[in-house]
């Protein structure tokens, strides 16, 4: 049996793509990350990377894992002062403070590394603020 041919033009049916779903991964309690963000500030920088030297070092003790140091911008805060109280009002002096600032983040810390950073003791002069987050 011979199958005969025609010449007629058949439509031509373009298909679509179908619209697939995207399945949402809904994190589980294993996957949601808590982050412990200490903020350490200081006016002397030797003092400051010395300070966030012994923090790294004491959550590296207990296997954490860590985003950081970051610095953070210098704080610079200039004071002009009249040399003389009178006559010479244009001789004037200008002081600065310098805040240096650096941030280390801890991914899901454990209670263990938690007492071990309240336990840290620092150098005077340095300012940490800590947030769970």
């Amino acid at each position: 049996m011979a199958v005969k041919e025609t010449k007629e033009k058949k439509a031509v049916v373009k298909k679509t793509p179908k619209a697939t779903t995207k399945a949402v991964k809904v994190p589980a309690k294993a996957d949601v990350i808590s982050k412990l963000r200490i903020r350490v500030r200081a006016y002397e920088y030797k003092i400051l990377d010395l300070s966030v030297k012994q923090i790294i070092d004491t959550a590296l003790r207990y296997d954490a894992k860590i985003e950081g140091p970051v610095p953070l911008p210098t704080e610079i805060k200039k004071y002009t002062v009249n040399r003389s109280s009178f006559v010479y009002k244009n001789a004037r002096e200008q002081f600065e403070m310098r805040v240096h600032k650096r941030v280390i983040d801890i991914l899901n810390p454990t209670p263990k590394i938690m007492e071990a950073l309240t336990n840290l003791s620092l150098p005077s002069g340095v300012n940490i603020d800590v947030k769970i987050m």
